[in-house]
């Protein structure tokens, strides 16, 4: 094994933790993205030698979604790499237990699955000096807190590994956004950072996967796989805002007090319908509520001064209507079948009659959210989350799109189960 082997992105993980180095500062990793992108590797070595180099005399946890599955990937792996810098290893399988010397130091490594809720309790009044979780993003979250929580000796550090799940995945949303919160160093992997994969290789994984698999296993994104009510959409179909005039301008919104607000501002430039701009406001995580006054004037700073047609509004939203009514908005109340409206914006998509632009964040990361509710006491149904910015543009499109194409026809949009 050389060094030299290594790529850029594995070096890193390999010496995050020296003394000297810029990130010796982190108190956890997180390595994440790509299948076969060479993550697993580069953070099981990365940490073995940590664990012996700085400690003596201590435990550490090694955990993955099974004990199996952890022996095969992890420790198969890494043990015999081990080995060949000069340490020694030796394995009480009884107890799932691996005590390992190397450079005078001597440690001991418990081995944990992670498999369902119960598994929390297994790991429980031990006390670690650092803990290994692969592929994180499989265990349930109460087992992952239980492990960070087992960490209290000075100088521990947390090492996480994970391929992408969902974006509404609460790793994602704790440890991946709120990685720097957290001091924690995140290093995203695409099989680029794998020298050991040739061309040949990485093409056919290429050739494997497409649409939502395509953005999960081959270029790492945290991307919603299972039931999505827009399976079909992908990165390629979101476009820049076009340069020219446009014809007409209509606001939609779904409007919230407690629940989200979004507002969605389109414009229609040769035959086309673009998503330009958004405003979204979530009165949750700002633990505020705003008025009907304060969002009028939050729809006028998106207007911008342009002249509208109409804004479209959630029907249950008496009071809004009511305000913009006041301030001379002409108000269309929007047509509010669920199924009828997935239809119907479905199509628009695929034909490119709607699109939405670069900058519609919230409506693009609820694309990947929103969800068929695949309960089996739910038929046809969508789950009631992250549906905000989804339901501005259902609005849109089923209460003018449909209306203006008299010979507009719709097919049932496939649910994926």
């Amino acid at each position: 094994m050389s060094y030299n082997s290594f790529s850029p992105k594995q070096k890193t993980v390999l010496t995050w933790w020296m003394p000297g180095n810029p990130h010796a500062g982190k108190e956890a990793i997180v390595c994440d993205g790509a299948v076969r992108s060479g993550k697993t590797l580069a953070m099981g070595l990365s940490f073995f030698l940590w664990a012996m180099t700085c400690f003596d005399g201590k435990r550490f946890g090694v955990c993955g979604k099974t004990i199996s599955s952890l022996r095969r990937n992890v420790l198969s792996e890494i043990l015999p790499r081990l080995a060949a810098l000069g340490g020694t290893w030796k394995e009480k399988r009884t107890e799932n237990l691996v005590t390992v010397t190397f450079k005078g130091h001597q440690n001991q490594f418990y081995i944990f699955g992670g498999r369902d809720e119960s598994s929390a309790s297994l790991i429980q009044g031990i006390t670690f000096a650092g803990i290994l979780l692969d592929e994180v993003a499989l265990m349930p979250r109460s087992f992952v807190e239980q492990a960070c929580a087992r960490c209290s000796v000075a100088g521990s550090r947390l090492w996480f590994n994970c391929n992408p799940a969902g974006p509404s995945h609460w790793f994602y949303k704790n440890w991946i956004l709120g990685a720097e919160e957290r001091n924690c160093l995140r290093l995203h992997f695409t099989m680029e950072d794998n020298p050991s994969l040739t061309e040949a290789i990485r093409q056919r994984y290429h050739r494997l996967y497409t649409g939502v698999f395509y953005r999960r296993f081959i270029l790492g994104q945290w991307a919603q796989a299972e039931g999505r009510v827009y399976d079909f959409f992908g990165p390629d179909m979101v476009r820049p805002v076009p340069a020219g005039a446009f014809e007409k301008w209509y606001v939609s919104c779904d409007y919230g007090t407690v629940n989200p607000t979004s507002m969605g501002l389109w414009g229609l430039q040769d035959g086309v319908w673009y998503r330009v701009k958004e405003f979204y406001f979530n009165s949750r995580a700002a633990m505020r509520q705003m008025t009907d006054e304060e969002y009028a004037g939050e729809l006028e700073k998106l207007v911008g001064g342009r002249k509208l047609t109409a804004v479209i509004v959630d029907p249950s939203a008496a009071s809004f209507i009511e305000t913009l009514r006041r301030k001379g908005h002409r108000v269309m109340k929007a047509e509010n079948d669920v199924l009828s409206g997935i239809r119907v914006t479905s199509d628009c998509l695929k034909e490119g009659k709607l699109v939405i632009c670069e900058g519609c964040s919230d409506c693009l990361r609820e694309m990947d959210e929103y969800v068929w509710d695949l309960s089996s006491q739910a038929k046809d149904r969508v789950k009631k989350e992250n549906d905000h910015a989804m339901d501005d543009m259902r609005y849109f499109a089923s209460t003018v799109l449909k209306r203006r194409d008299m010979g507009f026809a719709v097919c049932a949009v496939a649910r994926k189960v």
